[in-house]
C-alpha cells in the first residue's frame, strides 16, 4: 500500500469517520500523486518527510472538500444561491435537476430517438407520502369524528 493510500485512508477516517470504497482511493491517489509531480520543484521537498507532510495537508484539503460535498456522488437540486439547477439536454431544452432525477423510464425507436419517457418523483417522497396517507387514515379511522 503507498504513502498516499494510507493518508487518505486516516485522513478519511478522522475527518469523517468514513472508509472510502476502493475506487474512490485509487482515483484520489491517482491525482494526489499527480499534484506532488508538479509541485516537487516549486516548493522545497528535499526530505521524505516534508514530501509526506505536504502530501497529507493536500489529502485533508480533498477529503475536507469531499465532507463538505464537493465530490462526483453530491447532485444537489440547487445551486448556493438556493436557486434550481437546470441542465441542457440538447441545443434549446433546458431542465431542471430535479426532473432529471425523477427520469425512470426511457424508450427509444430503432434509430434511438427517444419516444416515450417516465418521470417519477423521488422514490423516497413516494413512500413518505404513503405512509403520511396511511398515519392519516388510521388518525381518522381510531381518532376521528364518532
Amino acid at each position: 500500500m503507498e504513502i498516499t493510500e494510507k493518508i487518505l485512508k486516516e485522513v478519511f477516517h478522522r475527518l469523517l469517520d468514513m472508509e472510502p470504497e476502493p475506487v474512490v482511493l485509487s482515483r484520489l491517489q491517482g491525482v494526489i500523486d499527480g499534484m506532488m509531480e508538479k509541485f516537487q520543484d516549486t516548493f522545497e521537498l528535499d526530505t521524505v518527510q516534508r514530501q509526506n507532510t505536504f502530501r497529507a495537508i493536500v489529502c485533508s484539503m480533498f477529503v475536507h472538500g469531499w465532507g463538505l460535498g464537493m465530490h462526483p456522488f453530491n447532485n444537489p437540486d440547487r445551486n448556493l444561491s438556493d436557486r434550481p439547477i437546470e441542465v441542457r439536454v440538447s441545443k434549446d431544452i433546458l431542465m431542471s435537476i430535479e426532473n432529471i432525477k425523477a427520469l425512470r423510464y426511457v424508450k427509444k425507436d430503432d434509430q434511438g430517438r427517444i419516444r416515450k419517457v417516465l418521470f417519477e418523483p423521488d422514490q423516497n417522497e413516494r413512500i413518505r407520502g404513503q405512509i403520511d396517507a396511511l398515519l392519516e387514515k388510521i388518525a381518522k379511522e381510531k381518532w376521528g369524528e364518532r
